[in-house]
């Protein structure tokens, strides 16, 4: 079968820019396996003649994606597809369990440590809370597909969701946000986003697999709700080529 014959078309209906619209034709056919890793993708003539856009138009979709990682262009060949994992939309407001079911991919996660605790300086200040005040603090494994890619910590204010930590947070699919939001009435409307790199600690490599002088991806969050009260403050260990991320700009 031809790639093209497994490329979705345009809709020439939908509202985003036709360059996202080819970007994204051409990333599900790669999620779906119809473009499998190391395969060469049909010329950009053809691309052009499928979609019926501009050379621009094809081209603008192609450089984001080798840009990402995904595609790679070798000159006077044509453009490739690595194999890498599809970045991941940087959101502080969308679960890491809703953007894996989104992608297609399986969420999950291991419990490391879920309890009541004294809290550092700067946990207890992002709160609202006062100094060395007990917060909860859930620790997990989170993966895709059964692969280890995030060490998450979040840390909240215990009297805003009792009996959070006797939940059962060794099933795989489970969602804080979600539990949050149906317990306890707590949604997240804006939050702040810090994005840092390091050196893996001894344990951070066992848990993510990490190879041997990686670095890791680490975000430090905090999530308001309505009122620009604190919900939540976390720290998630990224790994940076099971879990990459992306950030949207302009249109």
């Amino acid at each position: 079968m031809d790639q093209l014959d497994r490329m979705r078309p345009l809709d020439r209906s939908d509202q985003q820019p036709l360059y996202r619209q080819v970007k994204a034709s051409i990333l599900e056919a790669i999620r779906d396996g119809s473009l499998a890793p190391h395969a060469k993708l049909m010329s950009e003539r053809e691309l052009v003649n499928f979609y019926g856009v501009s050379r621009i138009t094809v081209r603008q979709a192609l450089m984001e994606l080798v840009q990402e990682g995904l595609l790679q262009s070798q000159p006077g060949k044509g453009f490739y597809v690595t194999g890498k994992h599809e970045p991941f939309e940087l959101h502080l407001l969308k679960s890491f369990t809703s953007n894996a079911i989104a992608k297609g991919m399986t969420p999950g996660s291991r419990l490391i440590e879920a309890k009541i605790c004294p809290a550092p300086a700067d946990i207890t200040r992002a709160l609202y809370l006062p100094a060395a005040a007990d917060v909860v603090l859930l620790k997990r494994l989170r993966t895709l597909n059964g692969t280890p890619v995030v060490i998450q910590y979040d840390w909240l204010e215990p009297g805003r969701c009792p009996g959070l930590v006797t939940l059962d947070w060794s099933t795989g699919n489970r969602s804080l946000y979600k539990e949050l939001h149906e317990r306890y009435g707590l949604r997240p409307m804006r939050g702040q986003t810090t994005i840092s790199a390091r050196c893996p600690d001894a344990e951070e490599e066992q848990l993510l697999q990490l190879e041997p002088r990686s670095a890791v991806l680490t975000l430090d969050q905090v999530a308001y709700d309505d009122e620009n009260y604190p919900i939540n403050v976390s720290t998630s260990i990224h790994h940076p080529q099971r879990y990459p991320l992306s950030i949207q700009q302009g249109e």
